[in-house]
């Protein structure tokens, strides 16, 4: 499910903003792949008078085109937030809408994620047959006193407390047996950890040539809309959270992206930067998919430290004189770019950044590699390394 380009594209959208006590920052980028089937979704003040203190963020990975996820991405959040089990209930002393508790929100988004699916199936490009794509989702609703998420598929969300992974949800996958069972009773089998041997995920928005067994409810069928909700209180020890597909999660852990998040917000005061290195970082680690990042911070966030600034420069020297090093040990050899990428990772590897290691650093070795070697072939700049190997993994 979807091609390759022969070299990835690697410009950026990014968007950024700030409210109630949040800032937040995101970055997509196309990648490999032919078409940008992501969308996304950051409302810091949700436009409804007794939640505008309430902010709401997504990501939704669509595959077999790009239809379902941008709709996701338009309607989501009112699917939420106007129905009838969200809605806060009137206050019978004075008529007044209260804001919902915490079963109106689970409620609520259960019953948002199945209207909405609904109300695509009735799309005329879905009932010609013209349109089969469908997509994951993962959003979060920040009230004043909770976080709530919910996830459907395998894109992911995680929040980051006290420099550690607090919570992270838990991707659909076809081969979990809770997901399997559901598949098998509704006739389908898992085949190379695919639904019916296709569909990779278990659970999705859309997909609708997966949901057609006759007697069994929107949430039995072989992919089920129904999304996974998760409450947290918030904490003043909450320093971020994170949504992103899993072209992301493919190539960095949860404790990973947290340890390199946390790092690089010592180093910038912008989440778009942040978001940005994180998506840099990922394709280099090999990533062959689109990639969407929000990342929101609270008040307790890592802010600009003038230690870590220094310590990272510290490192980019270290990568600088190691490269002349190496270049100049055995100068009759012409030791081409990867050659040197991974001497350095072999000999440095206790010094990268937390979370992202050498591959972080690509762009400071590369520029330190041409500086020396100016009539190197500058083709060798499109090569991203995934893996310790002469020979970059990626071409």
């Amino acid at each position: 499910m979807g091609a390759f380009l022969d070299k990835p594209k690697t410009e950026k959208h990014n968007e950024g903003g700030v409210g109630n006590n949040l800032k937040y920052g995101l970055s997509s980028m196309q990648g490999w792949r032919v078409e940008m089937e992501d969308a996304h979704t950051a409302v810091v003040s949700i436009p409804h008078n007794h939640l505008k203190d309430w902010s709401f963020f997504a990501v939704f990975d669509g595959h077999a085109g790009a239809r379902v996820s941008a709709v996701c991405a338009e309607e989501l959040l009112e699917e939420i937030t106007q129905n009838e089990d969200f809605r806060g209930k009137p206050d019978l002393t004075d008529g007044t809408e209260i804001q919902p508790s915490i079963e109106d929100v689970f409620a609520g988004i259960k019953k948002g994620f199945l209207n909405l699916d609904e109300k695509m199936r009735a799309m005329p490009e879905v009932v010609s047959g013209e349109d089969k794509s469908g997509s994951t989702a993962v959003c979060s609703i920040v009230s004043p006193k909770h976080i709530f998420f919910a996830n459907c598929g395998d894109s992911r969300a995680v929040l980051c407390r006290n420099g550690k992974c607090a919570f992270a949800t838990t991707d659909h996958k076809p081969v979990n047996p809770r997901e399997r069972e559901r598949i098998q009773n509704a006739g389908g089998s898992v085949m190379i950890q695919r639904v019916n041997g296709s569909l990779a995920v278990s659970r999705a928005l859309g997909d609708f040539e997966y949901k057609n067994v006759e007697g069994k409810g929107p949430c039995e069928q072989l992919v089920s809309p129904e999304p996974e909700i998760f409450v947290e209180e918030r904490n003043p020890d909450d320093q971020f959270m994170v949504l992103a597909c899993d072209g992301i999660w493919d190539v960095m852990s949860n404790d990973e992206l947290c340890a390199f998040i946390e790092y690089k917000m010592k180093l910038t005061s912008s989440l778009e930067e942040v978001c940005n290195q994180v998506v840099d970082t990922c394709l280099i680690k090999g990533s062959r998919d689109n990639m969407s990042i929000v990342l929101i911070a609270f008040e307790g966030a890592p802010s600009i430290s003038e230690e870590a600034v220094k310590k990272d420069k510290e490192i980019d020297e270290k990568i600088e004189l190691k490269v002349k090093e190496i270049l100049d040990r055995e100068p009759q050899e012409n030791h081409d770019f990867s050659y040197v990428l991974h001497a350095v990772a072999e000999e440095l590897h206790d010094h990268f950044p937390p979370g992202g290691g050498f591959h972080s650093k690509k762009s400071v070795i590369e520029n330190v590699y041409h500086k020396l070697r100016p009539n190197e072939d500058q083709d060798a700049r499109l090569h991203l390394v995934g893996n310790k190997r002469k020979k970059p993994s990626l071409l």
